[in-house]
């Protein structure tokens, strides 16, 4: 049995943003050297998720869209504020309950060495409470 755990440091750019991550998961079980096993893609941050779609820009659009309609920016929040270490009020209560809905790890079988996936399903890590930078894990486990 193998096991090899990547850590990922990304930037992120936008509040809301789907970054596509499918080659560095591939690389990842590239390095591995596993024919047949699990890999693992977890995010370490409460307001960030991952999920699984198809690549096309304006679908990522529509994702991103759908995300902020679910769970609009307000004042209703009972976590409405944190205090960031600069003193500056921030309130990202919206971004902890888009995460809850998204998830924040998702798995896919490997065969033969590669990622056992659809042909149009693309990997995405999603930021919810940015821009900042942010850290996914990605574990493959196998033979």
């Amino acid at each position: 049995m193998r096991s090899i755990i990547r850590r990922f440091e990304i930037p992120t750019n936008h509040e809301t943003e789907l970054i596509n991550i499918t080659q560095s998961i591939a690389n990842v079980i590239i390095e591995s050297g596993v024919q047949e096993g699990v890999v693992y893609i977890s995010s370490m941050h409460t307001t960030t998720g991952i999920t699984v779609n198809e690549g096309l820009s304006d679908l990522e659009a529509d994702i991103a869209n759908l995300i902020q309609t679910l769970v609009p920016d307000k004042d209703l929040y009972r976590h409405g504020s944190f205090l960031p270490s600069d003193g500056q009020m921030a309130v990202n209560a919206s971004a902890h309950l888009r995460g809850t809905l998204l998830g924040f790890q998702v798995y896919f079988p490997i065969e033969y060495g590669k990622i056992v996936k659809g042909s149009r399903q693309t990997i995405y890590y999603v930021e919810l409470d940015g821009p900042q930078q942010r850290t996914y894990v990605v574990q493959v486990v196998g033979q």
